[in-house]
């Protein structure tokens, strides 16, 4: 028997980079299950959602308490018949919890991230500690076994860790001209993605700059926002490789850029389960991580890219240097990123346990 799935998605993004989640709901539907979705109406995907079966209420939770969109949560619970909510972002989960006290219904809630859970906080028991959170799905085991050790015992049990899984046939794209870029495939083009917040490490990429000005053809591309502020105007000019660092803002084309580089450096200090390393395997360009907890259930060191130390700029030097002068060793790398996204990333998987879970709930 089916079950009665009430959803408050994520704020949407791109298409591309809601589409990891987006797809999760539509293989509910897909298998079974009625899947009602409460969103604003500017959702990416909301076209896709009604092409299978889901049923859209339009409603955004625009603040933590909304007192109109607990109201909207508790009528379509009832009218609905709702088995589960699951709510994926702070906003999200304190309206559904609030709706959710007094009713039999299950809630779940996602946390996508290492930090920030604290039981001194007032602000964790509007989420992920509030009293009515039956179960929380962790994006990766780093995330779980960091819950877990902040969670109260009722609900220790039930968090769990369901990737956020990709399928190959969503990367069909053709790769970017670099020459957009003032440099081209000819050179050894190193991409970063990520905006530009401490914890996601640019700064060590480019002090490893520093250490790579005698590979003359060696250009680095930096895809995100607020990278043209300090500290990171001045590590540019410092590089000695100021022309060959490459700054080109946002890009809604982010993964071709990814597809056309030679490989991804992913410098972060800690990440739950980063999509822009599972992007870069997808279109086969091996990846340079640091060691965070959540890229390390990914990249296989010396099997689909290496992992170094976190905040070492000479780790991502060597391997940068190690790469180029090893061109075999890169295509070995390349014809090994796939394979990851056919097993244990794969999203048919990731529906598959998320049906599992839910359905344990009702099990207890």
């Amino acid at each position: 028997m089916g079950l009665n799935i009430l959803i408050l998605p994520g704020y949407g993004g791109t298409y591309a980079s809601s589409r990891p989640e987006s797809e999760i709901f539509i293989g509910l539907s897909n298998s079974g299950h009625k899947v009602t979705i409460l969103t604003s109406e500017t959702h990416e995907y909301i076209t896709e959602f009604k092409k299978h079966d889901i049923d859209i209420i339009h409603c955004p939770l625009d603040r933590k308490i909304s007192l109109k969109g607990i109201s909207q949560i508790r009528q379509t619970i009832t009218s609905r018949s709702i088995d589960v909510v699951y709510a994926m972002v702070s906003r999200s989960i304190s309206n559904a919890a609030f709706a959710s006290i007094g009713m039999k219904v299950k809630l779940v809630v996602y946390r996508g991230t290492t930090g920030g859970l604290y039981r001194r906080d007032p602000s964790t028991y509007m989420s992920v500690l509030h009293p009515r959170v039956d179960g929380v799905v962790c994006v990766s085991h780093a995330v779980k076994s960091y819950v877990r050790k902040r969670i109260w015992k009722r609900t220790f049990d039930n968090v769990v860790a369901i990737y956020k899984g990709h399928d190959l046939s969503w990367y069909d794209l053709p790769e970017s001209d670099l020459a957009e870029f003032n440099t081209n495939k000819n050179n050894f083009n190193v991409v970063c993605v990520a905006n530009a917040r401490p914890h996601k490490g640019l700064i060590y990429l480019l002090k490893a700059a520093k250490k790579l000005v005698d590979l003359d053809n060696v250009h680095i591309i930096l895809v995100g926002e607020n990278i043209s502020c300090e500290p990171y105007i001045t590590a540019i000019e410092n590089s000695g490789m100021k022309d060959r660092i490459h700054l080109v803002g946002y890009r809604s084309d982010a993964q071709q850029i990814i597809a056309a580089s030679d490989v991804l450096v992913s410098p972060s200090i800690r990440e739950g389960l980063p999509r822009v390393v599972l992007e870069s395997l997808a279109y086969k360009t091996p990846v340079i991580t640091s060691a965070n907890e959540g890229s390390k259930e990914i990249i296989e060191d010396g099997v689909n890219g290496y992992v170094v130390p976190i905040r070492d700029e000479n780790g991502i030097a060597e391997k940068i240097r190690f790469l180029h002068k090893n061109p075999d060793v890169l295509k070995t790398l390349s014809e090994n990123c796939q394979h990851l996204l056919h097993g244990k990333f794969s999203s048919e998987l990731t529906v598959k346990k998320h049906i599992e879970y839910f359905r344990s709930l009702f099990a207890l």
